[in-house]
């Protein structure tokens, strides 16, 4: 009874800010530009014959996955931004007195931040779907909207960025300070990681340790991304696999960020 009175005070704390929806708003609208943009830059390109080829059977997941390959950095600012905004005001203060157990409080906010990246990943795949097919439609293109493996992609999306706002979570007990972990979402997400990936395929034992990075990791368990498909590489998890990793990210992250800074006396 106490977990689930910590998970409805968390929902409660999530919806009673703007945060979740600014970023909704924002990640609606990147993914739903990237999504269309791409869809009509390679339909053109099928039907002027110019430009990359890309099957047409692999091109509406490779749109689609937009929701994850470039809309995952919004579940994770989500999670780590719920930890550190509490850090920053001190409302783990009353939170604590209200419910001494600091491990039912991290749980709850782990498994409430969990169903909110679910959430996310819902309202992704919404805007990249909606945008690529509308565009793949205009061009002739059919998105395959009704096959199972779709489907089983839009699950292991979904998936997804419920363990990117899971591992937010992990990173903002870990590191408390709001602006470092801001600073450390952006710089990893869109820097450090796509160069390691670069660097990790050019040799067969990098690229053996590159598949573990979380971004890979993440494209293993979707099955379709933006990335791999401009730097295919034979090293690859299986989609399960990748999803362990991720989750074993969160998990470590939170474990850590437990026995370091949510331990401690935050007044």
């Amino acid at each position: 009874m106490r977990f689930f009175a910590a998970v409805h005070s968390e929902i409660t704390k999530l919806l009673s800010t703007r945060l979740w929806w600014v970023l909704a708003l924002i990640m609606v609208g990147y993914v739903a530009l990237c999504a269309g943009g791409l869809a009509a830059i390679f339909g053109g390109f099928g039907t002027t014959g110019r430009g990359p080829a890309i099957p047409e059977a692999q091109l509406p997941l490779l749109i689609f996955s937009f929701a994850t390959s470039v809309g995952y950095v919004f579940p994770v600012l989500l999670g780590a931004l719920a930890v550190t905004s509490e850090f920053r005001f001190q409302s783990l203060t009353p939170t604590f007195l209200a419910q001494p157990r600091r491990t039912v409080v991290l749980g709850g906010k782990l498994l409430t931040l969990f169903l909110a990246g679910a959430a996310y990943g819902v309202i992704a795949l919404i805007a990249s779907i909606g945008a690529g097919a509308a565009v793949l439609g205009a061009f002739g293109i059919d998105p395959l909207l009704g096959e199972p493996d779709t489907w089983a992609f839009i699950g292991r999306s979904v998936l997804a960025m419920a363990l990117w706002a899971a591992i937010g979570v992990g990173l903002g007990a870990l590191v408390p300070s709001q602006i470092a972990a801001i600073v450390i979402v952006l710089a990893f997400t869109q820097f450090v990681e796509p160069l390691l990936r670069v660097g990790a395929s050019i040799t067969d034992w990098s690229a053996q340790v590159g598949q573990f990075l979380p971004g890979s990791a993440s494209d293993a368990l979707v099955g379709a991304s933006i990335y791999t498909s401009i730097s295919p590489s034979s090293v690859a998890l299986d989609w399960w696999q990748g999803g362990l990793v991720l989750a074993a990210i969160a998990v470590i992250a939170t474990v850590i960020g437990f026995f370091t800074s949510w331990r401690r006396d935050v007044s």
